[in-house]
């Protein structure tokens, strides 16, 4: 399964959710037109068992899952990536790992330089932010968006935006060089699939 070029990158909201409804939920946002999920759950129940229910549906939408912050979950459920923080290890051991196939992300937050040196390293994506408040991350650390134009111009592989991106302030974040957006609130505080097609309506409006 190959990273998408550009596209709506939804992260799971699975606080106070049962597993039924986050998959649910994941798979009206594959329907409205996101083009990746990454399963994100600071306190799972059952991550082995909804990490497998939402591989299963994402390739029958055939989105990539990526996993947040555990190599050993990924590798676990076979899925398809990995997106590593700050503190989640080296490209090359997820890398050894999960195999040559498996998408790796790595946050670079504000920094232009992480992400060329993570990019050279391997890296499949690079992905910045926050950029608005956000109130997934409300302590993070704000990102220019002159990092993204910087960033454009240096690096090859797909780059993520993410942090307080609604359809109103998203296309900004493309038009300075984002190739995805990353989105938790903006999708599943709401109708999935409706939200989801109201930021895809963006990229179409990019390739116009």
């Amino acid at each position: 399964m190959k990273f998408p070029r550009q596209g709506l990158y939804a992260i799971t909201q699975p606080e106070n959710k049962t597993i039924t409804q986050v998959v649910k939920d994941v798979e009206a946002a594959l329907r409205g037109g996101a083009t990746v999920i990454q399963y994100r759950d600071k306190d799972p129940l059952d991550a082995p068992q909804l990490a497998n229910l939402l591989l299963d549906v994402c390739h029958a939408y055939d989105a990539p899952l990526l996993i947040n912050d555990s190599v050993e979950l990924a590798l676990t459920v076979g899925a398809d990536g990995v997106h590593l923080g700050r503190d989640d290890g080296e490209i090359a051991a997820a890398r050894r790992l999960l195999g040559a196939d498996a998408i790796i992300g790595v946050s670079c937050y504000n920094d232009v330089k992480k992400a060329q040196a993570m990019a050279a390293a391997g890296a499949d994506y690079v992905a910045f932010g926050r950029f608005f408040p956000s109130g997934s991350k409300p302590l993070a650390a704000a990102a220019e968006i002159i990092s993204l134009q910087r960033a454009k111009q240096s690096i090859n592989v797909p780059i993520v935006a993410i942090g307080g991106i609604l359809p109103e302030n998203g296309g900004q974040l493309l038009a300075a060089g984002a190739d995805l957006l990353a989105v938790i609130g903006g999708v599943f505080d709401h109708e999935p699939e409706s939200a989801a097609r109201a930021y895809q309506a963006l990229f179409n409006h990019q390739r116009e």
